[in-house]
């Protein structure tokens, strides 16, 4: 099992990233230094024969000219006048010999003044005795093999007398090329050892850029990454220092209305980019900044990116507030019913501790007719309420503002004109929560403590609006303060619990569904709030 495991480790086991490169440098140096060098090894030698053959032959055509060579051709020594030339030129020449022989092949001159009066050797002289041609050949001569230049003599009529050959050894040639070639090496050796230290110093930037991460690391990250950022419901984006954006995830564009690529595009162009800018302008991080962007609050975190240079970038993420808002205003309400049902409770407990001392005590007649006021003011308020109001979410509403509103001693009165059928489906119950919740708090502050605090609501859906009427006998709002109402954080009252968002609220629901609301606020007669709902919100979008 544990041999098995071995196994399973070294087949899985990566190359390292500095190793393929050092291995993937030497095996392309070594095969290109072994081309060029036998490339270079053959054209080099084959320019050294050449040149040897032709320095060959340009002396033997030289030679060949010489007057007292040709003149001692019709004396009866010839050896005697050409041997001391033709030596002097070979010395002076640096070539293997300098033979000249007459038109049978007989030696006039040798570097062995024994072979003097023998035969040529080598079997290529018929092309100048015979033709007059001036050639480069090779042979194996006495004194060995050679590369040989050949031209005839002419005597003054113009036919061949004797022939000149000029030659160097074929093995001081091959020394001569492997001298070259040594050299040759020697350089590719050290092109060798640069091509080496340089992979390794490549090897080692390239870890550097990547912090240390192989390859298969870093497409793992990648890929990782890729599926956080699109598995997140949070928007994320980033750009570069010169404002670009590099990265935008799917949440980021259906957050902010985006549609396509955005990678490469200026961030200007795309939504208000103050916050990215001046992340970028100090490196200070932005943290929970809201930013107001097509009817949706969105809460904005910028991180600036770092490198050696300085910042690099910037990285944001957006968060939709509104949702948020509306599950936080939905679980504040929710709380709100239930302390007026708990004050509901409360108080009809009192009631029926009152009718039970009335009942004990003997006063039949005044525990009637206690029972006879509650319920006639409770039958009138729920004929209205269920007879004249057919939702359930509004009835919901109303149900738990009345228990309110009974414990706090104020007259909250359902006009009886009042007529609501089933709201639209797009009149949700957290934005109805929001709106009206907030209006009648309002009115019921407004009046409390007032010697007949009077709260009243009218609602209607004739038309195409749907209507809500808020009205309360309250101190009344200045003029100053009616265009402050719904500013965030405006507040007229005084205390240490934080206020100023209730009506803030309240109108941004009314906006999210096309609607409007006004304000009318007299000190002698009161305030009155009047919200106007669009019962066709679909299609006024679609027109938009």
């Amino acid at each position: 099992m544990q041999i098995q495991k071995e196994v399973c480790c070294l087949k899985t086991k990566k190359i390292l990233l500095q190793t393929k490169i050092f291995g993937l440098v030497l095996s392309l140096g070594l095969l290109l230094i072994l081309l060029l060098t036998v490339f270079f090894s053959y054209m080099e030698s084959k320019q050294i024969e050449e040149n040897k053959g032709r320095m060959a032959l340009e002396i033997s055509k030289t030679v060949s000219f010489i007057p007292p060579i040709i003149s001692a051709f019709e004396t009866s020594d010839p050896s005697k006048t050409i041997q001391p030339i033709a030596e002097k030129i070979r010395k002076e020449t640096g070539a293997e010999f300098v033979v000249i022989g007459n038109k049978e092949g007989i030696r006039y001159s040798h570097p062995i003044t024994s072979k003097i009066g023998k035969k040529m050797r080598g079997g290529d002289n018929e092309r100048a005795l015979n033709k007059g041609e001036y050639y480069v050949s090779k042979a194996n001569g006495s004194l060995g093999p050679s590369i040989r230049g050949k031209s005839p003599i002419f005597n003054e009529k113009g036919e061949v007398i004797g022939i000149v050959s000029v030659g160097f050894l074929l093995q001081d040639v091959r020394q001569q090329i492997m001298n070259t070639l040594s050299k040759v090496l020697l350089v590719s050796l050290f092109a060798l050892i640069i091509s080496l230290i340089g992979s390794i110093l490549l090897g080692r930037n390239i870890r550097k850029d990547t912090m240390g991460l192989e390859p298969y690391e870093i497409a793992s990250l990648y890929k990782e990454k890729n599926a956080v950022l699109h598995g997140v419901k949070e928007g994320i984006l980033a750009i570069n220092k010169d404002g670009f954006i590099t990265m935008m995830n799917q949440p980021a564009k259906r957050l902010l209305h985006i549609n396509g690529s955005v990678r490469h595009l200026q961030v200007d162009g795309l939504f208000p980019s103050d916050y990215l800018y001046e992340v970028l302008r100090t490196g200070n991080p932005q943290e929970d900044k809201e930013m107001v962007w097509k009817n949706k609050t969105v809460i904005v975190n910028c991180t600036p990116l770092f490198d050696e240079t300085g910042i690099s970038g910037v990285v944001a993420s957006f968060r939709d507030k509104t949702e948020i808002e509306q599950m936080v205003n939905t679980i504040s309400e929710v709380k709100s019913y239930s302390e007026d049902l708990r004050a509901q409770t409360h108080e009809f407990t009192n009631k029926l501790y009152v009718l039970m001392g009335l009942l004990q005590l003997g006063e039949y007649e005044q525990a009637i007719e206690m029972i006879q006021t509650e319920t006639q003011s409770l039958q009138i308020q729920n004929s209205i309420v269920f007879n004249h109001i057919r939702d359930t979410k509004v009835q919901a509403i109303l149900l738990g503002k009345l228990g309110k509103a009974s414990e706090k001693k104020i007259n909250f009165e359902i006009v009886a004109d009042s007529f609501l059928e089933e709201l639209p489906a797009h009149i949700k119950l957290s934005n109805l929560i929001i709106i009206l919740g907030n209006l009648i708090d309002n009115a019921f502050e407004a009046v409390y403590g007032k010697e007949s605090p009077t709260v009243k609501l009218f609602t209607t859906d004739i038309g195409s609006d749907i209507i809500f009427e808020i009205a309360d006998n309250g101190k009344g709002i200045s003029e100053k303060e009616i265009p402050l109402l719904f500013n965030r954080g405006f507040t007229s009252k005084t205390g240490v619990e934080p206020r100023g968002f209730g009506l803030a609220n309240a109108e941004e629901a009314v906006t999210e569904m096309n609607g409007m609301i006004e304000v009318q606020s007299n000190p002698e007669s009161g305030t009155v709030f009047t919200v106007y709902l669009p019962k066709e919100y679909e299609r006024s979008q679609k027109v938009e």
